[in-house]
């Protein structure tokens, strides 16, 4: 009966207790938070879920490599020199095409070390934070510009076209290196003939002005065998009177 009566006054002094407390916070100010049609503001240097900016991002691969979880997947192709791409809102230039920029946020683990070496400042942390989602799958979030199917045309396509450029290029090159050779050719061939031509002058030089020419000696009228064309005097026809006596 004693411990009746005691068990009796340990029920209603702990309900006392319990009562006094609640009627002691009714007339307080209210903490509570009716979420979520209310929601904290959160500090600015938050760390939520992540987001990219595709038409900022170069491909550069430098978020995923920095990552520790690896939840980034990214897959990029050269883009051939005859596709026009925008440049970054930054001004850099896009030299690759970002078929898949994935971000697994299962994975996660809210580092932020990915938008560190981002050169674009495309990939930042937001402050939204309700990730709940039914299938884990979903936590996979897409932000390339490509659904998977026009990503894997695109790639094939881009392929051959940047094998069609390589092979012209390559092409062009040879006819280049055939174009040169050729060009040296001629010039071997000019120099062995200037060569020949010298190395003949070396060994039967030409004769000099002053030197007679053969054949052009006898040629001449020889001075003293020549006839004398002037007037010679007869016998008997002298002019001296006294020889004519």
């Amino acid at each position: 009966m004693k411990e009746y009566f005691h068990d009796m006054w340990e029920a209603g002094r702990t309900l006392t207790l319990g009562l006094g407390i609640t009627f002691r916070h009714l007339f307080q100010k209210t903490v509570t938070m009716q979420y979520p049609d209310e929601k904290w503001e959160l500090p600015p240097m938050a760390k939520g879920q992540l987001h990219n900016v595709i038409e900022d991002c170069i491909g550069c691969d430098q978020c995923a490599n920095v990552c520790p979880v690896d939840c980034i997947y990214i897959e990029t192709i050269k883009a051939p020199a005859d596709m026009n791409q925008s440049a970054t809102s930054t001004g850099n230039p896009r030299r690759l095409v970002v078929l898949r920029f994935d971000i697994d946020m299962a994975k996660c683990c809210y580092c932020a070390l990915c938008t560190v070496p981002c050169p674009t400042e495309c990939l930042v942390m937001t402050n939204s934070y309700e990730n709940s989602v039914y299938e884990r799958k979903d936590l996979i979030y897409h932000y390339g510009e490509f659904s998977p199917e026009q990503a894997k045309t695109m790639k094939v396509d881009i392929e051959a076209k940047l094998a069609a450029q390589a092979a012209a290029k390559k092409e062009a090159i040879a006819a280049k290196k055939a174009a040169a050779a050729k060009a040296a050719a001629e010039k071997a061939a000019e120099e062995g003939a200037a060569a020949a031509a010298a190395a003949a002058r070396v060994e039967d030089p030409a004769p000099r002005p002053e030197d007679p020419v053969p054949g052009i000696e006898d040629a001449k009228p020889n001075v003293d065998t020549a006839p004398d064309t002037g007037p010679k005097d007869e016998p008997g026809s002298s002019d001296d009177p006294a020889e004519g006596e």
